[in-house]
């Protein structure tokens, strides 16, 4: 392995409200991914816990929370729930196409309904179509949009409900970020649908794990993600696969939410909204 992979740069954002616990403060820790070995960088930063944004790779460094914790499904070794078996035959006449990371009109509109449903005034709400292109478009590993459309009689492409920018790491997948119609009135459970899709996926090409980002402990935004099975976590020891009576207690507790408002905290951004890659600064 060469210098540039083994020893990258690394840099601290300034303090911003945490997108995830109200009242916190989060901080993160910062590298570019550029040149020629920004594929080998991305994928073993994505093994220690690192997210992309952009031509970044960044993970958590906050001063006083350690609650943001990567999470990986096990896809070799995934069995579906009864709910996710009968999200799979539902959904299961979607035409599914893996297309370039090239942003289109029609994706950022489904972004614009699925923001103003499920996240108003949320931080990417003020996303304009040529943000919604940087964040798809910008990149310098394997990254692809994968499609989910409805069936059509004359072959011709659906109407598009889901969509989900992916980078394809070494070892796996990588969910950046996914959005789907949220008024539908037939196709419900469509987010549960794309993670299912996407451990699919990787099993069929013989990748070992599909990455959902971060589990946030007491944000109930993230709770979700705790229903695959088998599912592990980082930590400082390595990765750690929960137990069953660990993540059957995790989601007996989401059952006990269900129906609560998610309310995002006041203040928080995210990464791809506009401003969000001003946050990684270089020295």
């Amino acid at each position: 392995m060469t210098a540039p992979v083994r020893f990258p740069r690394f840099f601290v954002t300034s303090p911003a409200p945490c997108p995830y616990l109200a009242g916190k403060t989060e901080r993160k820790v910062f590298t570019e991914l550029k040149g020629p070995h920004a594929e080998q960088l991305n994928d073993a930063l994505g093994r220690i816990g690192f997210r992309r944004s952009q031509t970044v790779a960044y993970r958590p460094s906050c001063l006083d929370c350690r609650a943001c914790v990567s999470v990986r499904v096990a896809a070799q070794e995934f069995r579906p729930s009864g709910t996710q078996r009968r999200a799979l035959r539902s959904h299961g006449d979607l035409v599914v196409t893996e297309c370039r990371p090239w942003a289109t009109s029609e994706q950022y509109d489904l972004l614009r309904r699925y923001l103003a449903a499920r996240h108003p005034g949320g931080g990417m709400a003020a996303m304009d179509e040529i943000d919604y292109a940087d964040m798809v478009e910008h990149t310098a590993v394997s990254s692809f949009v994968i499609e989910y459309r409805e069936p059509t009689e004359d072959g011709r492409p659906g109407r598009l409900v889901g969509a989900c920018l992916t980078d394809r790491q070494g070892d796996g997948l990588s969910m950046i970020y996914s959005f789907y119609d949220p008024d539908h009135t037939v196709r419900s459970g469509l987010g549960n649908f794309i993670i299912l899709d996407h451990i699919r996926r990787a099993a069929e090409e013989d990748l070992p794990y599909v990455y959902l980002g971060y589990w946030v402990e007491g944000s109930q935004r993230m709770q979700y993600k705790v229903r695959y099975r088998p599912l592990e976590r980082l930590g400082p020891t390595g990765w750690r696969r929960f137990t069953d009576d660990e993540q059957a207690q995790l989601i007996d507790a989401i059952a006990g939410e269900a129906g609560r408002r998610l309310d995002s905290p006041p203040g928080s951004t995210k990464d791809g909204v506009p401003g969000g890659q001003k946050l990684y600064k270089l020295a």
